[in-house]
């Protein structure tokens, strides 16, 4: 029974969630279980779509790009992919109508091949949208169980709180993007002689963002809510520590939170949300 092999699909959709990051398999596991499923569908295949374009150097980036997407492509026309990552995702675009959030994505992930700055607001803001906005609008469509009005009430909440995760995605991989990447995200900045003044500006972009996001948190249904909260406060530690980063130190080291610190934030996190003081 094809059961079988979609479970094995989910099974290894998990595997490269834990494999790639601790912070957000912890978050999922605070998500109610009939919905974790389809979320480590979504990250093992949002991830495998940017290990193409971001780590494997040496190799067809583009051409495995190109690949990647013709065999998703197959696989929403089929319903079966032998590429468990595929096969697991396409489920989950058919049964909750993520169509029409894919395409953004991958062109985002295509302009990383070969876009290494950004130098206009609109160019900036159409990467973000790509990359991180319709991640968090494809989870939110299935945290909301096909609820149209819920999705529409939640909607720029979501994506502002995609928005805040890759902005802090930049500033903690700031090293790694700028030097062996060669990019460049936020526009007007020479990371090179980065002033307290930009990086400033940075921050107050940022915790608006997430100013907002958290309305859109606080309004989740219950099968969502904790593990979205779980990540907010995960993040949030992540900008405090950024905070705290001299402009120097950007290019000099990589912004992290250590696995027992992330264990207190859940703990912290816990205890809120059950108190119902989540802030």
């Amino acid at each position: 029974m094809k059961a079988l092999f979609d479970q094995a699909s989910i099974e290894c959709s998990k595997i490269i969630t834990k494999k790639y990051s601790t912070s957000f398999s912890l978050a999922i596991k605070m998500l109610a279980p009939e919905i974790q499923e389809e979320i480590y569908a979504i990250y093992g295949f949002v991830r495998c779509a940017d290990e193409i374009v971001d780590t494997f150097e040496g190799y067809e980036q583009e051409v495995l790009l190109d690949e990647f997407q013709a065999e998703y492509e197959k696989a929403l026309k089929r319903k079966i992919s032998l590429n468990p990552i595929l096969n697991a995702f396409q489920r989950v675009v058919h049964e909750y109508g993520l169509h029409d959030l894919v395409p953004p994505f991958l062109k985002s992930m295509r302009m990383d091949l070969t876009k290494k700055e950004y130098n206009s607001v609109a160019e900036y803001e159409e990467y973000i949208y790509g990359s991180a906005d319709v991640v968090g609008l494809m989870c939110l469509k299935v945290f909301v169980k096909g609820d149209i009005a819920k999705y529409e009430e939640l909607k720029e909440s979501a994506m502002k709180l995609g928005s805040a995760f890759q902005k802090v995605n930049f500033l903690r991989d700031l090293k790694h993007d700028y030097e062996t990447l060669g990019r460049v995200y936020f526009p007007g900045i020479n990371f090179s002689s980065l002033t307290n003044a930009n990086k400033e500006q940075i921050v107050t972009e940022i915790n608006t963002d997430f100013e907002e996001a958290f309305k859109g948190v606080l309004r989740l249904p219950a099968e969502a809510k904790f593990g979205v909260y779980t990540a907010y406060r995960y993040y949030k530690s992540l900008m405090k520590k950024i905070n705290k980063t001299q402009p120097e130190e950007f290019l000099s080291k990589r912004i992290s939170v250590s696995n027992p610190l992330k264990l207190v934030i859940l703990g912290k996190s816990y205890v809120r949300y059950q108190l119902n003081i989540i802030a």
